[in-house]
This record gives C-alpha cells, sequence and structure tokens, in this order.
C-alpha cells in the first residue's frame, strides 16, 4: 500500500468533487472542456518549475511513497497532482460563488494586492539567496500586478477568501506530502532554499505558491468559460 500514498492523496482530493460535479444543482460536469484547458496552461509553467526545482535539488521526492513511473525526473503521481488540485480548487470556488454572494469581498481587491505586492517584494528581496523563497514571492507578486493593473480582474478579493477556506484542505493533504502522520516526508526541501518557517510540516511557501496556482487556474477558467458560452 505504501507505494500507492500519493497516488491516494491524489484520489482522495479529488473523488468527492469529481462526483459531485454531476449534481443537477451544480452541474460543474458541464465546464470540465474549460477547466481542463486551463489547467493545462498552467501547469504548463508551474511543472517546469517542478521539474527545474527538482533538478537543482531545491526538493526531491520520497520514491518510497510513490509508483515509481517519473517523467522529466517527476513521479507521474506529480504530474496529476496539477489537475487533481487545481480541480478540487475551481470546483470549490465555483461552488461557493454559485450558491453564496460573496461580492463584498471585492471590495478589498486594492488592499489585498498592495499589502501581498509589498510584504512579497520586500521578502524577495531580502531573501533573494533562497530560491524556493524567491521565485515564490516573485511569481506570485507578478501574478497579482498581471491580474489587478492589466486584466482588471475584480475578483481577487472573492477568491482569495476562498482559498483561505481551502486552507483546511490543503492544511491536511500538503501536511502528509510534507510527513504528517507518515514515516517520512514524501516531498522533501532543501532547507538553504526556503526560509524554513513551517505550518506543522508545511513550508510557508507552498501556501503561497498554491495561492498563486489557485488565481491562475481561477483567471484562464473564467476566460474559457465564456469563450465556450460565446460560441
Amino acid at each position: 500500500m505504501k507505494p500507492y500514498t500519493y497516488l491516494l492523496i491524489n484520489f482522495l482530493t479529488v473523488i468527492v468533487c469529481f462526483i459531485f460535479s454531476f449534481d443537477k444543482r451544480i452541474q460543474f460536469y458541464k465546464h470540465f472542456p474549460a477547466f481542463f484547458k486551463a489547467a493545462l496552461l498552467v501547469a504548463v509553467p508551474f511543472i517546469a518549475w517542478d521539474i527545474y526545482f527538482t533538478k537543482m535539488g531545491v526538493w526531491w521526492f520520497n520514491t518510497g511513497y510513490t509508483t515509481g513511473i517519473t517523467l522529466f525526473s517527476l513521479p507521474a503521481e506529480e504530474w496529476l497532482f496539477f489537475i487533481c488540485i487545481p480541480f478540487s480548487c475551481v470546483f470549490t470556488y465555483f461552488c461557493i460563488d454559485k450558491f453564496f454572494d460573496l461580492s463584498w469581498a471585492d471590495a478589498f481587491n486594492t488592499i489585498i494586492v498592495f499589502v501581498s505586492v509589498i510584504t512579497l517584494t520586500l521578502i524577495a528581496l531580502l531573501h533573494y539567496d533562497k530560491i524556493y523563497t524567491f521565485v515564490t514571492a516573485a511569481a506570485t507578486t507578478l501574478t497579482l500586478i498581471f491580474l489587478h493593473f492589466f486584466v482588471r480582474a475584480q475578483w481577487i478579493g472573492k477568491a482569495s477568501l476562498v482559498f483561505f477556506i481551502l486552507m483546511l484542505g490543503f492544511l491536511p493533504v500538503n501536511g502528509v506530502l510534507t510527513g504528517t502522520g507518515l514515516e517520512a516526508p514524501i516531498v522533501n526541501y532543501n532547507p538553504r532554499a526556503f526560509l524554513n518557517i513551517r505550518i506543522l510540516t508545511i513550508p510557508l511557501e507552498d501556501a503561497v505558491y498554491g495561492y498563486t496556482q489557485f488565481l491562475l487556474n481561477i483567471y484562464f477558467f473564467k476566460r474559457m468559460s465564456n469563450q465556450l458560452i460565446k460560441k
């Protein structure tokens, strides 16, 4: 069972959301094409990032918890991660947006962007020697600038609130990946590459990384959904 641990994490992360996608009140299955197009677009730079960091030894994978199938030094489970996790996140955002009025949160767009950009820029400048910290801070800063100033996204506040809710799922999933409840972590990190500040066993940078990935998936999902509607 141990070699299927990471695969099981992916499965458990996505299965409930997938089943409820066919609920008559939700009908998220109609948005599958938009989701997969968006997820694949976002996955390309993140997988490239993943491959490079693995090659550089910023992080590495404990093969005792994987099936042993690899592509470009990444376990097959890691490739699935970039579909399963975004699916659950986008599905959750879709449902919350459908059934609850969180438009009030978008009044905080500017505050969220400016505070985040200033904070992350300072972190990047102060810790430029820690590659995971620097790249994560820089990527999130550029993503927020792009969404707020270039495409004028009006949903950053709402998305940020949903991401905060998603942390309830992020903690156990990423916790197991980083060693919570296991004999050893599935994903290991070079302590010289990040701040070494952890939420339980989870590097703080992982949460920021996840936030960036989430925002980009929501952006492209919205774009792809609108294109399908226009067609």
